[in-house]
């Protein structure tokens, strides 16, 4: 089935700027995101957060991922190389289509999510790694996605598109 693959690594960063946790599983909450990472415990700690409260909240914050195969693929073509979690993405999959979950429902671990937009590489991103990425990850930095049902996710999870 298009989009279907795994979870291969979960990271989460308490605050903006700050390094990566790699994790070995995480909790995500319905409407708030992943437990321990900046957009879940303060809406002011995400370096993107352009609401108020928690009822303004807007789509796409809760969770990011971004395709294993991406990652190789910069390093190939354009000789970037991230070290774990520098991508500033959530979930690292494999064998997943992300660009085609947006606007689908999925399955990831426990957790049902939505699609919400691609995640577009960005000047802070080049700023903090200090790397070209705008180019070289332009449409495939990965996907924002929201968390529709709380579960949990944890490498090895299979990414299951349920539309």
């Amino acid at each position: 089935m298009e989009g279907e693959g795994t979870a291969k690594h979960i990271f989460t960063a308490p605050d903006a700027g700050v390094e990566m946790d790699k994790r070995s599983e995480v909790e995500a909450i319905a409407g708030r995101g992943l437990q321990g990472d900046r957009y879940f415990s303060d809406i002011e700690a995400g370096t993107f957060v352009t609401w108020e409260s928690d009822e303004d909240r807007q789509d796409g914050y809760d969770l990011t991922l971004i395709e294993q195969e991406a990652i190789d693929a910069i390093e190939r073509e354009a000789d970037v190389v991230l070290a774990p979690g520098e991508h500033r993405r959530n979930i690292v999959t494999q064998d997943a289509a992300l660009n085609h979950l947006v606007g689908t429902r999925f399955r990831i671990g426990t957790a049902i999510c939505r699609g919400d937009r691609l995640c577009e590489p960005c000047g802070y991103l080049q700023d903090l790694t200090g790397k070209d990425l705008l180019d070289t990850l332009a449409h495939r930095g990965g996907l924002r996605a929201d968390i529709l049902e709380s579960g949990t996710i944890r490498p090895g999870d299979t990414i299951e598109p349920l539309e």
